[in-house]
């Protein structure tokens, strides 16, 4: 079953988001970095680097501060929420200040110490069967509390439990160890609370650095191979990566595909004209053809269908001053979609 427009709208509107917010804090103007000594200092051994490619060192500092900050963005809120989407998922935080801890016996934490121990010994190899015949083992001893731990993607279906942590693709080497604890003390944990349902872990990656093949490809032995202490830990059967990790979520091929054609229709040079443009409602009397078009380029379906029924909702709310005004407003509020608005009017549909 392809991907609904449902899905594809909010990815689309996700987008959008991420592209005015980095719009906004494009460093147009580096003045605020034109005294940046420490930087400045250190950046002078790399003179003859920098020969060529880089002229404007306040510049490259601020737009080194910019990339950061679209890094951040991907890692913590897109990849997050575009999963969310696909997968009609959710985040899950089974910590003190969330959720609170789930309980695990005694000897269940015991026994997942003992594994770590010998993967970091390297006594074992990371082996996912082996290890979940140990994990849940149905031990009546005393309950203690499992360690904090949370889902980015949390999915409860009729006979699974899949929870997936979402991580950059360059993980600290320190990492590896305590996301394993997690990874063991959760998957007891929600054995536990879900007895009857096969409990599923994964890490997930949204892409390959190391596959030059394909955008979308992966080469996950390589891959595991390139991160320290990877491998010491992790079986491939527990990293779910790129193409991979997308077609999981989704359940259909070809997914991550799709989603950089949906962010490459947007992510244009014209995209702060063509939002200004949607966002200004006399471009829709003057041109509505245009209008209308842009909308579909960037899969605006929800106001599409506001404005192919502008007339029959205009009808019915009549001379409403309250009405009037929540029809007149923007449909965008600093890169989000006006959903407050949609759901006024859609009323009258």
């Amino acid at each position: 079953m392809p991907i609904s427009k449902d899905k594809i709208e909010k990815i689309s509107l996700e987008i959008i988001k991420v592209l005015f917010t980095r719009f906004e804090k494009f460093p147009e103007d580096a003045s605020s970095n034109r005294n940046a000594p420490f930087h400045t200092s250190f950046l002078n051994a790399f003179t003859d680097k920098f020969q060529g490619k880089v002229s404007n060192l306040p510049f490259f500092i601020s737009l080194s501060s910019w990339l950061h900050g679209l890094n951040t963005t991907l890692g913590q809120t897109f990849f997050e929420n575009v999963a969310h989407i696909l997968s009609d998922g959710e985040k899950r935080e089974y910590t003190s200040k969330k959720l609170g801890n789930l309980p695990i016996t005694k000897q269940q934490k015991e026994n997942i110490n003992d594994l770590i121990t010998a993967l970091s010994t390297s006594q074992a190899s990371p082996n996912l069967n082996n290890e979940n015949q140990k994990l849940f083992l149905n031990n009546n001893t005393e309950l203690v509390s499992a360690i904090d731990f949370s889902a980015d993607v949390f999915i409860e279906d009729a006979a699974h439990i899949t929870a997936i942590e979402l991580k950059t693709v360059r993980p600290n080497s320190g990492e590896m160890r305590g996301e394993k604890q997690k990874i063991l003390e959760g998957k007891v944990a929600l054995f536990k609370k879900f007895s009857e349902k096969t409990i599923r872990f994964f890490i997930g990656f949204p892409f390959d650095p190391t596959n030059e093949e394909s955008e979308t490809g992966y080469d996950k032995a390589r891959f595991l191979s390139s991160n320290i202490n990877m491998n010491k830990f992790f079986a491939p059967d527990e990293i779910l990566i790129a193409g991979e990790l997308w077609d999981f979520l989704s359940g259909e091929p070809k997914t991550m595909e799709m989603l950089l054609q949906l962010i490459n229709a947007i992510a244009t040079t014209e995209f702060p004209n063509k939002y200004n443009f949607l966002n200004n409602q006399e471009n829709k009397r003057q041109d509505i053809g245009l209008y209308m078009q842009r909308l579909a380029d960037w899969n605006l379906y929800s106001e599409l269908n506001l404005v192919n029924n502008e007339a029959a909702i205009k009808g019915k709310i009549g001379t409403d001053k309250k009405l009037n005004r929540i029809f007149n407003q923007l449909i965008f509020k600093d890169g989000e979609y006006n959903i407050d608005r949609y759901d006024r009017l859609s009323a009258f549909l």
